[in-house]
């Protein structure tokens, strides 16, 4: 075998059953199978074999404990999940990229119960036939709502697709300009009305619309109206739009149902915790809408999904377009809709109960005293090359919902102890790669961790990972 400076050969390289067979390998056999860690080490075996065609392989590298060592490396990368979770430090707090709304704990038992055994999905109880699996929150639904019916696909966007499909296909939609709406990831109102088969009629201007424009639009090829709340941007100044009772008293004349594609969700007033208003369902509802569309992981605080509410004729015909079960939702979403849902039959303990809610309420003066707790553990991890200050900061909703608000927040600004700053990214970068991953964001040469979405309970563990920075 070749010594520390002399390049290696191939032939020095030890065998694969050679190395199973070593006591070295005995930890990684017992934490994994036999075939996994044959597989690895075959991968090992491989990349040695290579560098020794370079003249780039070195004894020190060819004993059993150091390949044990890289082949049990690489099993534990392999094994780690890709989906993990993270510290949301960036000030969003329906962050789109992060997973949106975080479920309440206490929907954790129903979700495992809902996961680890049989349930009735779609199975009557009462009749023993099939049933209907929107029956799992659909009574709830109509209950926050005061809407008909209701049924739930997989997001806003399918919803909305569903809806224009089932009752707008190859006839026209008449939609104010200044509602054609992009959301995440360059999904646009036009691209998901041409998908659906639906003709966009733009009626009015992008900033001033008349209940005028949408009569003269209006002809026997009308099928819809639309109403898109504009939740992820905000238009001032010289602007008018068309209200959804009016819009709605327009379409009975007609003869045309009104859909109201509404976005974020809302079920509550936010204004009774001291956030900004926001539209909620139950009043499209009343005001003369036939249907509703609204996302469930947003300002509703649940899981992923689309939720339609209304008319319940409309709905027989959504239900059964073929669409719909290519769209639909499974048990986990039900359990965790219906579970958040039952949460809103109890408003005055929502802003403790819900995890959305309870984030977006939090004062600024608890989240400084947080920060300030936080301050000296941040520094001893972070080194003598940053500075760490406690500072205040501006949070915002995220996921296009109440767009031009911001929540006084409170964080850590840090900064290179240097002139050129560089350790601001290189810090930035270590953060993400920790076990549990924190996530800031970079702006103005310094690293902002905004604290709003750091759960009191969660501290101990955001320090624990500070402190393996550098191992």
């Amino acid at each position: 075998m070749g010594s520390d400076f002399t390049p290696a050969r191939a032939a020095d390289i030890p065998s694969l059953d050679r190395l199973l067979n070593d006591t070295d390998f005995a930890p990684a056999l017992t934490r994994f199978s036999r075939t996994q860690v044959t597989a690895a080490l075959r991968e090992a075996l491989a990349a040695l074999r290579q560098q020794a065609v370079l003249g780039e392989l070195h004894g020190e590298a060819l004993s059993p404990q150091t390949i044990a060592r890289s082949v049990d490396a690489r099993l534990q990368q392999d094994a780690r999940p890709r989906l993990r979770a993270v510290f949301n430090l960036t000030g969003t707090v329906l962050h789109t990229n992060l997973g949106r709304a975080v479920l309440p704990s206490a929907l954790h038992e129903s979700l495992l119960r809902a996961h680890s055994a049989p349930v009735n999905l779609e199975y009557d109880l009462s009749s023993g036939g099939r049933g209907d699996r929107d029956d799992v929150v659909e009574p709830l639904l109509r209950e926050l709502t005061g809407a008909e019916a209701a049924t739930v696909v997989n997001n806003n966007a399918a919803a909305v697709l569903l809806m224009l499909n089932t009752l707008a296909n190859r006839r026209e939609v008449l939609v104010s300009r200044g509602e054609l709406v992009e959301i995440g990831g360059a999904f646009r109102i036009p691209d998901v009305m041409r998908s659906a088969g639906s003709k966009l009629i733009e009626v009015g201007t992008t900033n001033r619309t008349h209940a005028s424009d949408y009569t003269d639009a209006v002809n026997a090829r009308t099928a819809l109206l639309m109403k898109v709340h504009t939740s992820n941007y905000a238009i001032t100044g010289y602007t008018s739009s068309v209200a959804i009772g009016e819009l709605a008293q327009l379409g009975r004349t007609h003869g045309i149902p009104l859909a109201v594609d509404l976005g974020s969700g809302s079920l509550l007033d936010l204004t009774r915790w001291g956030l900004p208003k926001e539209p909620t369902v139950r009043e499209a509802i009343a005001a003369g809408a036939d249907l509703v569309a609204f996302s469930g992981d947003k300002l509703l605080g649940g899981p992923q999904a689309g939720i339609i509410v209304g008319r319940a004729d409309l709905m027989v015909r959504i239900k059964k377009n073929p669409l719909k079960r290519a769209l639909r939702v499974g048990k986990l979403t039900l359990a965790a809709l219906e579970g958040v849902l039952a949460l809103y039959r109890a408003p005055e303990l929502l802003a403790e109960k819900l995890t959305v809610l309870r984030l977006l309420t939090r004062s600024a003066s608890e989240i400084e005293a947080q920060s300030r707790r936080l301050l000296p553990a941040a520094q001893a991890a972070f080194g003598e090359g940053f500075e760490v200050a406690a500072a205040p900061m501006s949070s915002q909703v995220g996921s296009g919902a109440l767009p031009a608000d911001r929540l006084p927040s409170f964080g850590l600004r840090v900064q290179s102890a240097h002139a050129r700053g560089s350790g601001v990214r290189r810090l930035e970068t270590m953060l993400r790669a920790l076990p549990r991953p924190v996530i800031g964001r970079i702006a103005d040469k310094a690293l902002w961790l905004d604290l709003r979405c750091l759960e009191l309970g969660d501290e101990a563990e955001l320090q624990a990972q500070w402190n393996a920075l550098g191992r």
